[in-house]
């Protein structure tokens, strides 16, 4: 018997061990830039006057320029293709974490906003201190040009202020748009606001170029809290609130025995001269210039490769909104489980989307196809285009994502048997690959391998029993049930037939499928049997 948990650990042992060493990151960039912030003798000055604001404005900051350089990756799809077949990544787990690569897309963005309105609350406080605390003994710290100035104008009058307002607008229109709601009713909107990344990064590589934070340079010349003695104090002249407090106990040196007349007890040491600020050199646009040159390469390079012409060389429509295009390009090469991203000028400039080749070209037959279910407003104007204009030059550029598998790995695997479940809920969904099915079967037969495929088809939503309509069917026909699969004895019957094996399930639906065959696979069972989940991805 497996030892309990396998199963779990095989689906969601790396998965977990990603996620918890990126949270690890994150948790020791931010606590190590805030401590170097409250700490730091640069700062001093700087601290005393916006308070924790900084450190927590600087903190988040760093945890910004992480996440933001690498939301890109995971959308690299070519660069994620030639990894999945590189023989360096010959292990199914890892390739199975590069299909989750959406995932960690979403947590990164997810990431970014949270950060980001913890950056905005710490700079509104620092907008505020810098205009309540302003004092002309450090003119070159203060970001005010008077006390009391409005903190609206220093919000809309410079340049770091602005760009941050713009990119929150920005950051804004793409959060809401990425919602499910908005992009199962109109994609477009999600598509077009998404693409809005760009002014959001040049935005960014903008707002670090005007540096306002300014540490110390002179700290030898100049110890924070010490005293010039060439700078005259007036009693009449109000000093801020925090820059009453004692001065750190970090001084360099202790205060003298005995100090000179002219040395007031609240000082420690006397200095040489001024305090001397300088603004930090931008490393905002180290973090992220790779990755962005990376995402805009490959997307250019997509946009080359996909400027083939392909030929469609037949449009066939199914039953319940189901479009079957049938598509031929030259030496275009695919494998079964690959799918190619549909891109239609004619529809939308910008727009494409992914599907799964149902067809595949061989070496006596070109063609290849795939099956676009009508439930958006892009494949509508797909098929209205293609319904209206037969001709064979319409323009459908697809770009193919090579998903190379390392053959060497897969020469120790046998399949030896399949279990195919199909939830329909209608009748006339079966009859899409009904042909194929029934091909199969027949084959099969001939070849005495009747048991290598288990056929079952549900119709979940049904007035009476129904059958395939075609006497060619009747193999499906007495293949039909009606209602939906009980996955759980589902399972149990498959771990019983493969005690102490391995059985990948293959999952292509919506997520309420998925999360329950994704919660059996977790679980343990008593024949020793693990289950490997895989969700169709197209990342």
């Amino acid at each position: 018997m497996a030892p309990r948990g396998s199963s779990w650990l095989a689906n969601e042992g790396g998965k977990h061990l990603c996620l918890l060493f990126w949270l690890s990151l994150n948790v020791w960039l931010f606590w190590k830039t805030f401590l170097l912030y409250y700490h730091g003798p640069q700062y001093y000055y700087l601290r005393q006057m916006l308070g924790l604001g900084l450190c927590i404005s600087r903190a988040s900051a760093s945890v910004l320029n992480l996440n933001c350089s690498m939301v890109l990756l995971p959308m690299c799809r070519i660069l994620l293709a030639f990894l999945r077949g590189s023989q360096k990544v010959a292990s199914r787990k890892t390739r199975r974490l590069l299909d989750k690569s959406k995932t960690f897309h979403v947590t990164c963005g997810v990431t970014i906003c949270v950060f980001s309105a913890l950056h905005v609350a710490a700079h509104l406080v620092n907008v505020l201190n810098f205009s309540v605390n302003y004092t002309e003994e450090f003119l070159a710290l203060n970001a005010a040009n008077y006390r009391d100035e409005d903190p609206r104008k220093l919000l809309f009058t410079t340049v770091p202020a602005l760009t941050g307002v713009l990119m929150v607008l920005v950051l804004f229109l793409m959060c809401t748009a990425s919602t499910y709601a908005i992009r199962l009713s109109n994609y477009d909107i999600f598509w077009y606001t998404h693409n809005l990344f760009f002014v959001f990064y040049v935005l960014l590589l903008v707002h670090v170029s005007r540096g306002v934070l300014k540490y110390q340079t002179n700290l030898e010349e100049h110890p924070p809290g010490c005293f010039h003695p060439n700078t005259t104090l007036q009693e009449d002249i109000p000093v801020p609130g925090p820059f009453e407090e004692p001065f750190p106990e970090y001084a360099p040196d202790p205060f003298p025995a005995e100090p000179e007349p002219f040395v007031q007890n609240n000082f420690v040491r006397i200095c040489t001269e001024e305090p001397k600020f300088q603004s930090h050199f931008p490393e905002t646009w180290l973090w992220i210039s790779g990755p962005l040159c990376l995402y805009c390469a490959e997307r250019l390079y997509r946009y080359i490769r996909s400027y083939k012409p392909v030929t469609i060389t037949s449009v066939i429509s199914h039953p319940s909104n189901v479009l079957e295009l049938r598509m031929r390009k030259e030496n275009f090469k695919a494998r079964p489980g690959q799918y190619i991203i549909l891109h239609c000028p004619r529809v939308s400039a910008l727009e494409s989307h992914p599907f799964t080749l149902t067809m595949c070209p061989t070496d006596t037959k070109a063609t290849f196809g795939v099956h676009l279910k009508i439930v958006g407003d892009w494949t509508e104007r797909f098929r209205d285009l293609l319904l209206l204009h037969s001709s064979q030059d319409t323009e459908i550029l697809p770009n193919f994502q090579q998903r190379n598998y390392p053959n060497d790995d897969w020469q120790c695997y046998k399949l030896r048997r399949l279990y195919f479940i199909w939830v329909c809920r209608e009748i006339q969904s079966f009859r899409w690959f009904a042909d194929l099915l029934c091909m199969l079967h027949n084959k099969l037969w001939q070849e005495n391998r009747p048991d290598y495929i288990n056929i079952q088809l549900y119709l979940s939503q049904t007035d009476g029993i129904q059958k395939i309509i075609g006497e060619q069917y009747q193999v499906l026909n007495s293949r039909l049930l009606i209602g939906r699969p009980r996955w759980k004895l589902l399972f149990d019957e498959i771990a019983k037939c493969n005690r102490q094996k391995t059985v990948g399930v293959f999952c292509c639906g919506p997520n309420e499928i998925s999360k329950v065959l994704h919660k059996l696979s977790n679980s343990s069972n008593s024949y020793g049997t693990r289950f490997e989940y895989n969700k169709e991805s197209f990342s």
